[in-house]
């Protein structure tokens, strides 16, 4: 009889501990679909959201994607997809962290309102949709007033620019052969559309097709050095220059436009 109970009692444990098993094997199945279904929504979410032009809504969207799935394999994209709503948002009207509602008053210039919050008329321009630098007291406009900062990776190529602690967008670049560009901390002094070139005593103008500084010269203050364009946007991502710092025409137009003099750029090997 007492073998009989033992007999039983095994039994119904064994049968447990295989429902349970079951039990857990569903819902981890049922936990591993439903994540992937919020993935799937989510996407489609931010996709929406900027197909209607909720800009900012888009961001928040493709941020939450990369914190709640970091593993994925959608990761590198959805940080692009955020760098160009970076942009965009940057170059629209839409007041954003790091921007304010300016109200013009009497004796504003864009060079005035520029300077006293350390951002560009040009930029003050793009993102009001200015078609030129008259402007009328009493009208509210969007100005930048939160510094950008520059990092420039010589070993991936890559141009960094940076507000504050978040990324606004990646270049890629050219930097120096053999190890030219130099490393360390400077300051971009001075900004030239169309910069000439000088070569070996010859003068290169700036619309000529073989002036290598490309559409803009943003200066550090280490003589010789800067950021600026190229006419041979094949040599990107490598290591060909003089030691400066080279990008695409489009893209170094686009930085121009963004950062003023005296932001801050890092060079680290």
């Amino acid at each position: 009889m007492n073998r009989k109970l033992v007999l039983i009692f095994a039994a119904v444990f064994l049968t447990t501990l295989i429902a349970v098993f079951i039990i857990k094997k569903g819902n981890l199945t049922l936990k591993k679909t439903s994540k992937v279904v919020s993935l799937s929504a989510l996407s489609a979410q931010a996709q929406e959201l900027k197909k209607k032009g909720e800009l900012l809504n888009a961001k928040i969207a493709y941020q939450k994607l990369i914190n709640e799935f970091p593993n994925s394999q959608e990761i590198v994209n959805w940080q692009k997809k955020i760098e160009n709503l970076n942009i965009k948002l940057l170059f629209s009207s839409v007041i954003t962290p790091g921007s304010i509602l300016y109200d013009i008053k009497p004796g504003d210039t864009l060079t005035k309102i520029a300077k006293k919050f350390k951002t560009t008329p040009e930029l003050i321009m793009k993102s009001n949709n200015l078609t030129n630098d008259k402007i009328m007291p009493g009208r509210k406009i969007k100005v930048w007033n939160t510094p950008f900062s520059i990092v420039v990776d010589k070993s991936q190529n890559t141009l960094i620019l940076k507000t504050e602690e978040e990324i606004i967008k990646t270049y890629i670049v050219s930097t120096g052969t053999n190890n030219s560009t130099p490393v360390g901390n400077f300051k971009i002094i001075n900004k030239l559309p169309e910069p000439t070139w000088f070569k070996a005593g010859v003068v290169i103008p700036g619309d000529s097709p073989n002036n290598i500084l490309g559409s803009r010269w943003l200066g550090f203050d280490l003589s010789g050095y800067g950021i600026h364009g190229t006419v041979d946007p094949q040599s990107l991502g490598k290591q060909v220059t003089q030691g400066c710092v080279r990008m695409s025409n489009s893209e170094v137009e686009e930085l121009y436009t963004i950062v003023p003099t005296g932001t801050e750029v890092t060079i680290i090997d």
